[in-house]
């Protein structure tokens, strides 16, 4: 009997057991976003910031922050914090009353996309 092609299998199906939980772990996905996620603020932060469960890729990582009309109020274009790799994150000039509409795409360093937007309301 010829227990190759049967060790042949047994092989890939480890293999394939090492390497499909790394396929689910690839993607960035936020933790924490400040402000939070439906927010209604007094006090406006200086910044945005989304901090991700994984290392992302700064070159092809945005911010932005809409205001009620469409308007982009975030003064520069959101980036990854330099010293922390899994930091996106935006200035903020003075914000006026109203909703914003914080919109996020990252890569992660193994190239894999991920995007959202949520809201918050600055209330004073």
């Amino acid at each position: 009997m010829n227990l190759r092609p049967l060790k042949i299998c047994l092989a890939i199906a480890a293999l394939w057991g090492l390497l499909a939980p790394q396929a689910t772990l690839a993607h960035a996905f936020p933790e924490h976003m400040e402000p939070r996620v439906g927010a209604v603020i007094d006090n406006v932060p200086g910044q945005v910031q989304i901090w991700f469960d994984a290392d992302l890729e700064p070159t092809f990582s945005t911010l932005r922050v809409l205001d009620a009309q469409g308007r982009q109020v975030n003064r520069d274009p959101g980036q990854v914090n330099a010293g922390q790799a899994r930091l996106l994150e935006a200035r903020l000039p003075p914000l006026a009353r109203g909703v914003y509409h914080v919109y996020w795409r990252v890569i992660a360093r193994d190239g894999h996309v991920t995007e959202g937007d949520y809201a918050f309301t600055v209330g004073r």
